[in-house]
């Protein structure tokens, strides 16, 4: 089977090669699956990089923390061969082998069926960033949102969490404000459903006002740091916010005072460890709020050896939208 193979130098330093590896060099699992798709992901690019990103723990490794496709073999009654099933974290790609390979072994318990009516293709082109926005969304529906409470913005909006949450927003009927620190993306954000575009410098900077106006109905969070405590002080009375990402910083310096005297809500959305049913039941808006031709409109195609080059490229912020791997070519 071809695999994306991470193994570390005398150097110290981990370096990825496209190989050859015989199916009994995979890792223990109850069900092995065919992989037919994957994608990559900001945690694929720490993965992917020398240091391996404090997350992948031994080598030789395969990295790729999300994949879809083919159940050939299974120990588990839940899934036999024929199987379409999806997998997204359970620190699959870190800890243990991943999707950037042709055959994954993996515990049962870490797979979804995938829905009726979605492709593989269609969800690697989805993967852990759209997954984690449709936890988001449900999140703030979860706390009061409605589309006619007022704006929602979304932060980091130009990559793979926040173009998938663009899309879904706007086609839930919301008027989604979208942040961006890359004006040529505008247009691609718009046609996602964007309602209109926030330059980053806008929020970027902190204030001493713990509250600012009141603008915002809601807010899927992917930067962290300075623009989520500004976000915090401009939210409307008794909205949330869906903390998704880090981009920005792991730092918070914000104020308590949204969350006292406006009754703000800050969520901490987590894709990894997700029980069986909150997955089934995000895949399964997935397949209905997610309108599929923006979902075509957000995909890069790529390669095994496209990986290490776009894995460096996602950590700088230079991916828009979502990649997908192609592991049938």
């Amino acid at each position: 089977m071809r695999a994306l193979l991470m193994e570390k130098g005398e150097d110290g330093l981990a370096r990825a090669r496209v190989a050859d590896l015989p199916e009994d060099s995979l890792p223990a699992g109850d069900v092995t699956v065919r992989v037919e798709f994957s994608t990559l992901n900001y945690k694929d690019g720490l993965c992917l990089s020398p240091s391996g990103g404090g997350l992948v723990r031994n080598y030789p490794h395969v990295p790729g923390i999300d994949f879809a496709g083919v159940v050939e073999a299974s120990d588990d009654p839940r899934y036999r061969p024929g199987d379409r099933v999806v997998l997204t974290g359970w620190r699959v790609g870190e800890v243990h082998w991943g999707g950037y390979a042709e055959k994954a072994r993996v515990k049962a318990d870490w797979l979804v069926p995938l829905p009726d009516g979605l492709t593989a293709r269609q969800a690697m082109a989805v993967g852990t960033a759209g997954f984690t926005s449709m936890l988001a969304v449900m999140a703030l529906e979860d706390h009061g949102l409605t589309p006619e409470k007022g704006e929602v913005l979304v932060t980091g909006a130009a990559g793979g969490v926040g173009s998938v949450a663009v899309a879904i927003l706007a086609r839930l009927g919301y008027q989604v404000a979208a942040v961006t620190g890359r004006p040529e993306t505008a247009g691609y954000l718009t046609g996602l459903g964007a309602s209109r575009i926030v330059p980053r410098e806008e929020l970027a900077e902190t204030v001493k006002r713990p509250l600012e106006a009141e603008t915002w109905a809601g807010c899927i969070d992917a930067v962290g740091g300075a623009m989520l405590a500004r976000v915090l002080g401009q939210m409307k009375y008794q909205a949330s916010v869906a903390a998704v990402g880090l981009a920005g910083g792991a730092a918070l310096p914000a104020s308590v005072i949204p969350f006292l005297l406006r009754g703000v809500n800050l969520l901490g959305i987590d894709s990894v460890m997700r029980p069986f049913e909150d997955r089934v039941r995000a895949w399964g808006r997935i397949a209905t709020d997610l309108p599929m031709e923006k979902l075509e409109a957000m995909i890069r195609p790529a390669s095994l050896a496209d990986l290490p080059e776009l894995g460096a490229a996602i950590l700088k912020g230079g991916v828009q939208g979502r990649v997908v791997v192609d592991l049938t070519a």
